[in-house]
């Protein structure tokens, strides 16, 4: 299926457009989950991780793992990366790599094949990449994207107060975020599925509504992958902004909570598993009913 339509049909399937952020920080996972001593192990971790997606299975739209968590473990962690993400693949759940690659034509090529090709260790349905040393190093993930039924997301605009630093810069009285929107629309195909949707997508913060209504009016076939709801400070009303609302459903990207669904605040006194999964499950509902259109 065209990963376009596989994000509409999972969108439409859970009523809302909420993507669950795989972030397992260290110093946030629970006592609760530290069974061998005081000190945190991977397997607390993987622990952890496979009851989130258990809870989350059939009220979520999309897992995004983020890379660099499993990285900080070494070989040990991008094995546990590459079992969580085939876990969700066989609950049928998208799965979003967050890694942020992007490199030099041969470089940017390895990296594709790494993360999306058919010898991949890793299952992911996409991939997040990096346009800023130019628009031909990101040819390689679009290939074989198209090639696989996958999906690719440019970073355009984060939500981190520093993204200003640059993707705010005006250049001959244009931002530098509206130009390279207006680059992905002049120079890379559209690859468009039967939702009318293309499978690559950008990355707009939750927190910069405005931008993100600049970038949709140039952009209307792209799919957004939108950080920073949640713990970050983006209100659901501003993640909404460069979604589409289509037959009482905002569809056309995915909204991605992290902390706030992992690591909810009553979650930490609890040393009892089923105390435990009923706070997550009410900051899984939360998250879930703010995106929801009554």
């Amino acid at each position: 299926m065209h990963f376009a339509d596989k994000i509409t049909e999972k969108t439409r399937e859970t009523g809302s457009p909420l993507c669950l952020g795989l972030d397992p920080h260290k110093n946030l996972i629970p006592d609760l989950f530290k069974k061998k001593s005081s000190k945190l192990h991977l397997a607390d971790i993987e622990d952890f991780l496979f009851e989130i997606i258990n809870l989350a299975t059939g009220k979520v739209a999309a897992l995004k793992p983020q890379v660099a968590f499993f990285e900080e473990w070494g070989p040990e962690g991008l094995s546990l990366l590459s079992k969580i993400s085939n876990f969700g693949k066989d609950l049928d759940l998208p799965i979003i790599m967050d890694a942020k690659r992007g490199d030099i034509g041969s470089t940017s090529e390895a990296y594709a094949n790494a993360w999306l090709g058919d010898n991949s260790h890793f299952y992911a349905d996409a991939l997040t990449v990096n346009p800023w040393m130019g628009l031909e190093t990101i040819d390689p993930f679009i290939k074989i994207a198209k090639e696989k039924g996958k999906g690719v997301f440019i970073l355009l605009k984060t939500s981190n107060p520093g993204s200003k630093d640059i993707q705010s810069l005006e250049v001959n009285g244009e931002s530098v975020f509206l130009k390279i929107s207006k680059l992905i629309k002049e120079n890379l195909p559209l690859n468009l599925g039967k939702s009318g949707y293309s499978n690559i997508g950008i990355v707009v913060g939750a927190t910069k509504p405005k931008e993100a209504q600049l970038i949709r009016k140039i952009l209307p076939n792209h799919l957004f992958l939108v950080p920073g709801f949640g713990a970050q400070g983006g209100s659901a009303q501003n993640a909404f902004s460069g979604l589409i609302f289509n037959e009482n459903i905002y569809e056309g990207g995915l909204i991605n909570s992290s902390r706030a669904v992992l690591f909810p605040e009553t979650s930490k006194k609890y040393n009892k598993i089923y105390d435990w999964r009923e706070t997550i499950m009410i900051a899984l509902n939360k998250a879930k009913k703010e995106l929801m259109i009554n």
